[in-house]
């Protein structure tokens, strides 16, 4: 059964991991929904985010070949109920429309919305929700005409208390020592 997986992937950072990493889906004909990569809360580590709907079977099978290549710290999948995610859309209307009705800023408010920026020939609005809430405001804005629409990829950090990196880590480090 398709379900979608949040996969939380912890890297010193190198380049060409990403395409590495990229390809482990590719070879298995797996369709990366959303890619994020950032720093971590851990100085010198970064974090991918990276969202995929396959069987949980698959996504253990991935999570352990991405665990392979050599900058990778730890791999982790999730399921959405376990992680707090978020995407970030922009959109970018004419001013002309904006000002000649208040639906655009009602459609604003409705939707936790904000202004970023209006020029003399555009307004760009931001909306920071899940991607059903983002298309919702693109749907009901592109009734007026969206000139331009961008979303990026989902951003998530779990609902546990502990940050299990960080475990990890903790734990390697112990075992390093021990071995000295």
């Amino acid at each position: 059964m398709l379900k979608e997986f949040i996969i939380s992937v912890y890297t010193e950072n190198h380049i060409g991991l990403l395409n590495r990493i990229t390809i482990i889906f590719t070879r298995r004909k797996v369709n990366i929904e959303s890619l994020t990569v950032s720093e971590s809360a851990i100085k010198g580590i970064s974090k991918f985010t990276i969202v995929v709907h396959i069987p949980e079977e698959r996504v253990k099978t991935i999570v352990a070949q991405i665990e392979k290549q050599v900058e990778v710290l730890k791999a982790f999948y999730h399921t959405e109920e376990e992680m707090i995610y978020q995407e970030v859309a922009l959109y970018k209307v004419s001013t002309d429309i904006l000002t000649s009705s208040n639906q655009i800023e009602s459609l604003v408010r409705q939707h936790n919305a904000r202004i970023l920026e209006v020029t003399h020939d555009y307004t760009v609005i931001e909306k920071t929700g899940h991607k059903e809430e983002t298309q919702e405001l693109f749907n009901q804005l592109n009734q007026f005409g969206v000139l331009q629409f961008i979303r990026s990829g989902t951003i998530a950090i779990t609902r546990s208390p502990f940050e299990r990196l960080s475990e990890f880590l903790a734990q390697r480090d112990k075992m390093i020592s021990s071995l000295k």
